[in-house]
């Protein structure tokens, strides 16, 4: 992964170049950014050129010895911890410490996922879940992973000038590893940078924030994603610019978008049945819509709540004549131009609130069966047509 490959975000590639060529790295960089929007792309780049041996025109230069390790995520010095669980396609691994899974079980899967994603390094947390076949759980980072880290870190660099560590979603680590976290962060090494990539910063412990240096990496400029989508999916200009419009700068979201046109898109599809049942008004059929989506694994019930707002925003963007700001495209947007006389001043915000509230009691793990029962039902009495 090189800088090049990263969909724009120009002005974070010169800082983190002019930081590297200064030698004004910090041990401790913290990048923050929604999915989709970069990241971890930039932090594997950044990796990359700290340790390459002849930088050239703002980038790493891929031919050096150190560049083709990177290029298959195993350099020697470049160590990577993400969130991980029990799984039976787990690999084998000395030194494990207890039964708990460590991220060198699943190194083989991780190279795979960062390399075989089309843009290189973008995907979701569930993609990653599904990859190393931990069925519904969650992932996580456990105290015997921090333990891990802090052996690799306490011995010499192999061939670079750094060791690094990166850390993909540091809010999954538990409290026992965010404490040993801080620890050698207040203490690093000689030569050691950290470089954390956070979806949700707000969920790290205040202290780690405190010894970190933030990189807020922002949505990608509709430009530069209109352009990727020209050179990489083929799309018109005109196409292209209301994808990039549409998904707020999101790459995945753009793909899944695109996607949406010419596919079954899972989430979708639920939104349209519960909305059609319910404006219907059957309730057995409802019974069994719940039953359904009680099944699914808790990260897709949030999902599919998230995608709810949204579309409920949208429909309710399309029923008071605003079109210009209802992000909306291909099924998505056919389906919301017939069901927008549902979505109304009269229920819009009630919709909104048990939608939110839905979401709020998956979070706390509360019944999903109960929880999708009486929001279809509740549902039901509010989705009416505006006379």
């Amino acid at each position: 992964m090189q800088f090049n490959d990263v969909i724009g975000q120009q002005t974070l590639k010169d800082n983190l170049v002019r930081m590297a060529d200064n030698g004004r790295v910090g041990h401790a960089l913290l990048f923050t950014g929604k999915e989709g929007t970069g990241a971890l792309p930039l932090a594997l780049a950044f990796a990359r050129y700290l340790n390459c041996a002849h930088p050239q025109n703002g980038d790493s230069c891929g031919s050096c010895a150190s560049c083709l390790q990177m290029e298959q995520l195993a350099h020697p010095d470049v160590h990577f911890v993400f969130p991980v669980n029990k799984s039976k396609s787990a690999e084998p691994v000395g030194g494990a410490d207890g039964d708990k899974p460590v991220s060198d079980q699943f190194i083989g899967k991780w190279r795979a996922q960062v390399g075989k994603t089309d843009p290189k390094g973008y995907f979701h947390e569930q993609d990653w879940y599904r990859t190393i076949e931990i069925d519904n759980k969650q992932g996580n980072i456990s105290r015997q992973e921090a333990d891990r880290i802090i052996r690799k870190l306490s011995l010499k660099a192999f061939q670079s000038r750094y060791k690094i560590l990166i850390v993909w979603l540091p809010e999954r680590m538990n409290d026992q590893a965010a404490n040993a976290l801080l620890k050698i962060l207040e203490e690093p090494w000689e030569q050691t940078v950290f470089l954390l990539v956070s979806e949700s910063p707000g969920r790290l412990l205040k202290t780690i924030l405190s010894r970190t240096q933030e990189i807020g990496v922002p949505a990608i400029a509709a430009e530069d994603l209109s352009r990727w989508l020209q050179e990489h999916r083929q799309l018109s200009e005109e196409q292209a610019a209301r994808l990039a419009r549409i998904s707020f700068g999101n790459v995945l979201e753009a793909l899944r978008l695109l996607a949406s046109g010419d596919s079954e898109d899972g989430h979708f599809d639920r939104f349209v049945q519960l909305m059609r049942l319910s404006y219907e008004d059957k309730h057995m059929q409802l019974l069994e819509w719940a039953e359904g989506v009680a099944a699914l694994n808790r990260e897709n019930q949030k999902t599919f709540l998230e995608n709810t707002v949204r579309l409920l925003r949208d429909a309710y963007m399309l029923s008071m004549g605003v079109d210009q700001v209802a992000y909306l495209y291909g099924k998505e947007l056919d389906f919301c131009q017939k069901f927008s006389p549902f979505v109304h001043n009269r229920n819009i915000e009630a919709l909104h609130i048990e939608t939110q509230r839905a979401a709020a009691d998956i979070v706390r793990n509360g019944n999903p069966k109960i929880i999708f029962t009486h929001y279809a039902l509740t549902v039901s009495k509010l989705i009416t047509r505006l006379k």
